[in-house]
Formats: structure tokens, sequence, C-alpha cells
């Protein structure tokens, strides 16, 4: 997919809404000398709290313009509304599920779609989009509904931005991007389709969202020293570098027309690789013999291959090494395109980081495990009290099926 100006500013935006200060509280959620209850959002240092959260739903991004290539995709089929009024008739949008009284409808549902078909930047066939958009559909109706429910419930707790926190993420983001005119900046808001209200209208929704986050979710997942330290036992694997080798190569090529063996240029070919194996074992420098007699694209630089690990190599090729120190040489061996002969050059074993080492690897590991959790029980609450009316059964069918797995697997959206 071409990236836009626009594009990187988005991406950007996602990131720094997390580094922003803690929103501005509406007053009426507070008493007059009470600081704000977001001015200490919990920090996270490793092992014993949580990390950052991480960026909200990738539905929540500012919707873009569908490309001319992208069929607009069908959705279950319903007819609008039709409405008379004085002489005409007015179409209605087709509602398909009420949260808490808000809406979302058909034509919501479809941006989505569009904007995740967008992201996948391929051309499809009708029986591709179909499929696609069945894959699909079912993340983007739990993402919306949550996103709502997460926006209810920020504006309960009173979360608000103001126009001074707007205005400061914005010219961080123009700062970043080398957006510094304002002829740019509309330029990348043009190029995209989208109006400066609709993106703090979409920046305004994922500080939000991301406040609740953090301080419903985030803030209060811990990790605890033994946590970590079961984590590390049972899983040392991830925090093990592999046996690592390198080696020099050396190939007599065997001219051949492609068609036919030449028996005589063969064992010419044999009799020069045997020839260079017993000058290298006679302490000549291989690089050298390499330099000289190689016919292999690693000539350049002195046949050296790697570092590579064991499983990167063949079976046969690790078999003629076994037993080789640094600087043993193989016997020569046969391959696709003549005789060759290996030097072992350099080799490391297996070395597994330590707990202290890998501590902040841990830490992001277990918090993030734990807080999928937390937040697919959140999740799974805000929709239990939440009073949500289908007005599409096929679309409440695939709602259900996706909660029901959620809730087997829960997830943080757009992880």
């Amino acid at each position: 997919m071409r990236t836009t100006a626009l594009a990187v500013l988005l991406a950007a935006l996602a990131a720094a809404t997390l580094a922003e200060p803690a929103l501005a509280m509406d007053s009426r959620f507070r008493g007059n000398d009470e600081p704000g209850i977001l001015a200490g959002a919990p920090q996270a240092p490793p092992v014993q709290q949580a990390p950052p959260v991480q960026q909200p739903p990738a539905a929540q991004q500012p919707p873009a313009a569908p490309p001319p290539a992208v069929q607009q995709p069908p959705t279950a089929q319903q007819p609008a509304a039709e409405v008379p009024t004085g002489g005409r008739v007015e179409i209605l949008q087709q509602i398909l599920v009420k949260v808490n009284g808000e809406i979302i409808t058909k034509t919501e549902l479809e941006d989505r779609q569009v904007s995740a078909l967008r992201q996948r930047a391929q051309q499809m066939s009708d029986e591709e989009l179909k499929k696609a958009i069945a894959a699909i559909t079912p993340d983007i109706l739990v993402d919306a509904v949550d996103e709502l429910l997460l926006l209810q419930r920020g504006k309960e707790l009173g979360y608000k931005v103001t126009d001074e926190q707007f205005k400061r993420v914005l010219d961080n983001i123009r700062k970043e991007n080398k957006l510094e005119s304002d002829e740019q900046f509309n330029a990348a808001l043009k190029q995209e389709g989208i109006t400066i209200e609709q993106l703090r209208k979409n920046l305004e929704k994922q500080m939000v969202i991301n406040q609740v986050q953090q301080v419903e979710v985030a803030g209060k997942v811990g990790i605890s020293e033994s946590e970590a330290q079961a984590y590390y036992d049972e899983h040392k694997n991830e925090f093990t570098t592999p046996a690592a080798l390198s080696l020099r190569e050396l190939l007599v090529a065997v001219k051949t027309d492609g068609k036919t063996i030449n028996v005589a240029a063969d064992d010419a070919a044999k009799a020069k690789a045997e020839g260079l194996l017993a000058r290298a074992r006679a302490g000549e420098s291989f690089a050298a013999l390499v330099a000289e007699a190689s016919d292999a694209p690693s000539k350049a630089n002195g046949g050296l291959v790697g570092p590579l690990s064991a499983s990167e190599l063949d079976p046969g090729v690790l078999k003629l090494i076994e037993g080789l120190k640094p600087g043993g040489v193989s016997e020569v061996f046969r391959s696709s395109g003549g005789y060759a002969l290996l030097q072992l050059e350099s080799q490391t074993p297996p070395a597994v980081k330590s707990f202290e080492a890998a501590r902040e690897d841990i830490a992001q590991k277990v918090y993030e495990s734990k807080r999928n959790a937390e937040f697919g029980r959140y999740l799974a609450k805000l929709r239990s009290q939440a009073i949500i009316e289908w007005k599409n059964e096929e679309m409440h069918k695939l709602w259900l099926a996706r909660t029901a797995a959620a809730a087997i697997s829960p997830k943080a959206p757009g992880l």
C-alpha cells in the first residue's frame, strides 16, 4: 500500500496519545478542590508493575476513502425504511444494533469493512471479496460495539480532550512528520479525504478509550517477582540464543553444457579440489586458496558464509563439519555446482540470557498476557451491563459467535 503523509501522521497519533498527559475531567465529576483522578495514572516499572498499554483497536483509526479498485462490500441485506415527507421519500439509515441507546448503522459497518480491506492492499475477485468480508465482519462488529461501550464508560468517568491537549498533540505530530506548514498539513488531510473536524473526533475517541484502558484495566494489572521467575523458568527457550557458526567455502566448478556429463572435466575438478584440501591442511591460508581458486559467489569476501544457526544448514553439511574445530577443513564433497570443501571459521555455543538480563522482556510478556485476560473480562462485564438491542439477526449471530470465542481466549482488540 502507498504510504501517505497522513497515514504516517495517523500512525504517530496512536502512539502520541499514550504519551499525552491524563485527559481533563469534567468538573461535574469531581469536587472543586479534588485533583483529577487521572493526574497520577499508574506507570509501569519492569516486573513489579505493568508496562504502558498498547494502542487501541484498529477499528478506531480514522476511516479513509476507499480506492476505486475496492468494491463496496455487501453486508446483510435488509430493506431500508422509506418515510413519506410531504411528497418526497426519505431513506433512513439501517440500524444494525443499539448499544445503551446509541446506534451502529449498516453504513458505519460498511465503512469499517472498506477500511479493513484497504489495509490488505490487494486486488480481489468477487468471490475472494465475499470470503474476505465474511472473515473480517465478526471482528469488526465486536470492535464497533466495544468501542461504543468504552466511549460511554469514558463519558461516565468524565474524560474529555481539551483544546490545549488537541493542539499540543497535533503540533508534536506535525513536527515529527515534517508537516511544518499549514499547506502541507492540509494537503495531507485532503489526500486522505478527511477534515480537521473528523481528525479531532477520531483523536478524541482514541485518547478517551486509551485512558479508560489505562485506568480501568492496565493500571490494575501487576506482575510479581514470583510470576516473572515462573515464566522465565518455563520459557527459557525464548531467552536462549541458539548456537551459531561461520564457514568458509571453496568451490571448484565442473564445466558442463547442462545436458551431458563430461567425465574428464569432472575428474579434473575433483583432483583440483583434493589438491587444494591438501594445501589447506598443510597450513596454507584457506582465504588465500579461496581467492586463488574458488568459483563460488562468496569468493569476493574470502568464501565467508554466516554466522548461521544449525537449523539453517543442510543435514549433509552438518555431518561434514561434525567434529571440526575452528580452522578445521572438511573432506571434499560433490555439490550441485562441482566439488567443494568447507572450513569451520568460528563456532559459538547456545547462550541463555540470565533472569536479570531478561527482566524487561519477561515483564512485557507476562504483562501482556495478564492485561489481555483482564481486558477481556472488563469488556465482558461492560457487555453484560449494557442494553444491546440487535435489529439484524444475522449480524447478531456473528457477534455472539465472536464474543463467545473471545471469552475462551480473551484478547484486547487490535492485538
